[in-house]
């Protein structure tokens, strides 16, 4: 399987996401932070997947300016289109789906800290995690890859992560965009700050390509 990551920037249309689409039609599913698009392109964004026979998996914008998770599977059919979940409270359920043969588990943002809530009943292969801005520092930059890949290792799973390109956390100034990927036992496939290229990763061979060229296996 081959997964795009993107750090687009934040936009009022859809133009990256198609840019990416058209860019690179030999991948099956594509990763886009949190909040990325709003309620009005839900229609688009599922008729994208259809046409371009590709999984969306991101989150997007709803009509009072909340946050959703969401994926869209390769046939247009939403999969996940949940709320974010609260503050201090569990993980919805709903973030453990299945289509065809693939199982994937979501984290949406900050819910990459409440451990395997939600995942614990039975086994998924990706985790996804779209975050909607960067870090704002060092700091949280490694607490957070640090709890991705303990979820990675307990759960034996790949966990993949992205931000947007530019934005702030609560507008303090300041953003840290990312990019990650942590193999089932916890290696490091890609840890990326500040490095907003596109990456596309093949699960087959645990291979990160930037652009055309090959650049890690």
């Amino acid at each position: 399987m081959k997964i795009l990551i993107s750090q687009p920037k934040m936009e009022k249309n859809l133009q990256q996401l198609i840019v990416e689409l058209e860019s690179f039609p030999e991948v099956d599913l594509i990763l886009f932070p949190e909040g990325y698009f709003t309620a009005d392109y839900l229609e688009e964004v599922r008729n994208l997947a259809k046409k371009n026979h590709t999984y969306i998996v991101t989150g997007y914008k709803d009509e009072n300016n909340k946050d959703r998770a969401f994926i869209a599977n390769r046939y247009g059919k939403i999969m996940l289109d949940r709320a974010k979940t609260p503050e201090n409270e569990m993980l919805y359920k709903s973030s453990k789906i299945r289509d065809d043969t693939l199982s994937f588990g979501f984290l949406l943002c900050r819910e990459i800290f409440q451990g395997l809530e939600g995942l614990e009943s039975g086994k998924v292969e990706i985790i996804f995690n779209p975050i909607g801005v960067g870090m704002f520092s060092e700091e949280q930059y490694e607490e957070w890859t640090g709890e991705a890949r303990k979820i990675a290792i307990r759960e034996k799973a790949l966990v993949i992560g992205t931000s947007h390109t530019d934005g702030s956390y609560r507008n303090c100034g300041f953003s840290i965009p990312i990019a990650y990927c942590f193999d089932q036992e916890g290696n490091d496939v890609l840890l990326s700050k500040n490095d907003i290229r596109t990456r596309i990763f093949d699960t087959e061979n645990n291979c990160i390509k930037i652009a055309e060229k090959l650049i890690e296996c």
